[in-house]
């Protein structure tokens, strides 16, 4: 199917034009061997007349190219649209001349599309012996040549099968807004030989140069006209576009397309397929190298270069080469020496007060006083001297549940390593995000067991950090006596421990000084994005004695050495042994900030 769009402007500048300088096929005329042609023109009223007039003229640029006579080509016309009308016969003129006088006088009919009852009559009446026709043992081709602007209001596919069956070729012509499956329901195999749609002047004269070059048996290709890109190839009468190897046929039959063997999915390429017109080739990823079967690939083993510089083992990967080191080192920032593990930093080694490397291994200590017991790694609870705790736990939105139940385990770690007794250490627990909720007071539980489930029935609470207020709270009601604080004049050391992940919405400076003022010994515990100068406003100096740090909720519990030493009264280390372990955390605080 061909065709591009022709206005009516450019068609009447076309039709004032002589009809000769116009269709360039009307040259000498063909001699071919007996012919029966019958032209079946569409008259309806959807025909504009100066669309009429193109089909007109049309029919005269066709038969000056024929061969006319009573022993060659026999030419009848007949127009339709709700009824049929013969123009002139195949056996009423033998001239051409008087063919054309009767097309030129032809008046369009200017009613409906009736093509089906059209394609009926020149079956049984425009093709009969009695109109001219040669009978059928004469074996003289038939020819029936269709032209519609529109779509048929009767069926035309059984009519027009029935009209092939009987040896009528058909070839079907729309002009514009015709329909395109009601020509290829009529027109005889092979379709893009037999079925055109005219769109514009051009169209019209590729179509007399195909039905004129069937007929006479021309070399279309040679001929010009034909619009393919690449090869044109002759038949009988006709041609069809090829393309070069490495290309394929576009739908409109002319153009070419150059082929993707990539996308087929049989080239075999193992990483990537690298596409050429009719070829390809194939590609490795980045630290590859292709294999001579030019279709896989071969991971690059950079280490065999053997310029690594690697101290301990070399590792190819697809970037290039890695050092690694062996089990109980750790590879130093110039990415090639390995230093030996200092153990203790993990977080499993499970020493319940202080870790101490040895090489490949380790082993625990407890505080002066305590002894380790027979595991090796936890040590005896604090039993001499009497304590009021409150701890103070951050429960806003930026901890999250999960995180929120690792703090409650790490504070049921400090409990087991307290004495909990009405009259040893009492524990209250607070808990505070946008308000503060005191979760269970100092005097309520008498055992360690009964404070460690009260802490795993707390609720997240969620929403902001309100850390001013908590201190607050604290300061006014969790440390009185009606909460369960023991009187002053006993001196009892009263311990407040604050545990946040993040920088507070509302000032804290007054009420943690006020703390302190109070005679309550402050210790800050950070996670996570814990903003430093607040944990140092909150603790009580010095600040590397009570300020704790941890990059992240699940590595807390190396805090426990220091918190251990700390809280249980007359059990402390010397002084530089807590410096050194709370200034390894301040350390550690400082690295995080700096990432």
């Amino acid at each position: 199917m061909r065709g591009l769009l022709c206005s009516p402007r450019l068609m009447l500048l076309l039709l004032l034009q002589p009809w000769e300088s116009q269709l360039q096929f009307a040259g000498p005329r063909c001699r071919t061997g007996p012919l029966d042609l019958v032209f079946v023109i569409d008259s309806s009223r959807s025909v504009r007349p100066f669309e009429f007039e193109t089909m007109r003229q049309f029919l005269v640029g066709l038969l000056r190219g024929l061969d006319v006579g009573p022993n060659a080509t026999r030419v009848g016309v007949i127009q339709y649209s709700s009824q049929v009308q013969s123009v002139f016969r195949l056996g009423a003129f033998s001239r051409r001349e008087d063919m054309e006088r009767a097309i030129r006088a032809l008046v369009p009919l200017a009613q409906g599309t009736m093509t089906g009852l059209a394609i009926q009559y020149a079956m049984n009446v425009a093709f009969s012996v009695a109109e001219g026709a040669r009978p059928p043992e004469a074996r003289v081709p038939r020819i029936a040549v269709i032209v519609t602007d529109g779509r048929p209001q009767d069926r035309v596919a059984e009519v027009a099968a029935q009209a092939r069956a009987r040896g009528i070729e058909i070839y079907a012509v729309g002009v514009q807004r015709a329909d395109v499956g009601s020509l290829r329901a009529m027109a005889s195999p092979p379709l893009d030989e037999h079925v055109f749609l005219v769109e514009s002047f051009d169209l019209i004269q590729e179509f007399g140069l195909q039905f004129q070059g069937r007929l006479c048996g021309k070399d279309l290709c040679v001929e010009g006209g034909h619009g393919c890109q690449h090869q044109c190839v002759s038949a009988l009468g006709t041609f069809h576009c090829a393309c070069n190897p490495g290309y394929q046929l576009a739908e409109d039959n002319k153009s070419c397309l150059a082929i993707d063997l990539c996308t087929e999915g049989t080239h075999g390429c193992e990483h990537h397929c690298i596409s050429s017109p009719g070829s390809y080739s194939c590609r490795c990823r980045a630290g590859f190298v292709l294999q001579q079967d030019q279709r896989s690939c071969r991971a690059i083993d950079h280490c065999s270069f053997g310029n690594h510089s690697c101290q301990h083992e070399c590792v190819s990967t697809f970037r290039g080469p890695r050092c690694h080191c062996r089990e109980g080192h750790d590879l130093l920032p110039d990415g090639r020496s390995c230093q030996a593990r200092d153990l203790c930093n993990g977080v499993d080694h499970g020493c319940e007060f202080q870790c101490v490397s040895e090489g490949l291994s380790y082993r625990c200590l407890c505080p002066e006083g305590q002894q380790l017991q027979a595991d090796g790694k936890s040590c005896n609870r604090c039993r001499e001297g009497h304590v009021d705790l409150v701890l103070l736990v951050d429960g806003s939105k930026s901890v999250r549940p999960q995180n929120f139940e690792l703090v409650k385990r790490f504070v049921n770690q400090i409990v087991d390593f307290l004495d909990v007794s009405p009259e040893g250490t009492r524990v209250g627990l607070v808990q505070f995000s946008s308000r503060v909720r005191t979760e269970f007071p100092l005097g309520r539980y008498g055992t360690a067991a009964e404070v460690k489930q009260a802490v795993l029935a707390v609720e997240y609470m969620e929403r902001g950090t309100m850390t001013g207020l908590a201190l607050r709270h604290m300061v006014e009601h969790s440390f009185s006596e009606a909460q369960g604080a023991r009187p002053r004049a006993l001196n009892v050391p009263r311990v407040g421990l604050v545990f946040t992940d993040g920088r507070s919405q509302d000032d804290i400076s007054v009420w943690a000084a006020r703390a302190k003022e109070e005679g309550i010994v402050m210790y800050a515990v950070g996670v996570g994005k814990a903003v430093e100068e607040e944990l140092r406003q909150i603790a009580s100096e010095p600040a590397e004695l009570h300020v704790s740090y941890s990059p992240d909720f699940g590595s807390m519990t190396h805090l426990l050495e220091n918190l251990r030493g700390s809280i249980c009264p007359g059990k402390h280390l010397s002084g530089i042994s807590i410096f050194n372990t709370s200034f390894h955390h301040l350390n550690n605080f400082a690295q995080e900030a700096v990432v």
